[in-house]
């Protein structure tokens, strides 16, 4: 009986190996970014972004999004606490 692997398909539309399947060897944190390492059809271990691939389940705001909203509701309540951080200390400046 052999062992089933996983295997992912690359998304990233930008990448060369866009849409081909790949059998995944490890998952870790290299360089401070989750990756996914992978033999090359040369044999030689490759690393990629995990997001580049269809590793993780579609983050449900992107699912319903369809691809019309560049940003998530959360990412943007975010930047309006920093800017408004940002605001606070340059008034306190100008005083």
């Amino acid at each position: 009986m052999g062992t089933t692997r996983l295997k992912v398909r690359i998304t990233h539309p930008f990448h060369p190996l866009c849409g081909r399947t790949i059998e995944v060897v490890c998952r870790r944190r290299y360089w401070g970014e989750d990756r996914i390492v992978y033999v090359d059809d040369n044999g030689r271990p490759r690393f990629i972004a995990a997001v580049w691939t269809d590793i993780d389940p579609v983050d449900p705001f992107r699912r319903v999004a369809a691809g019309r909203a560049p940003f998530r509701t959360a990412d943007l309540l975010a930047l309006c606490q920093v800017l408004d951080r940002l605001a606070e200390e340059m008034g306190s400046r100008d005083a």
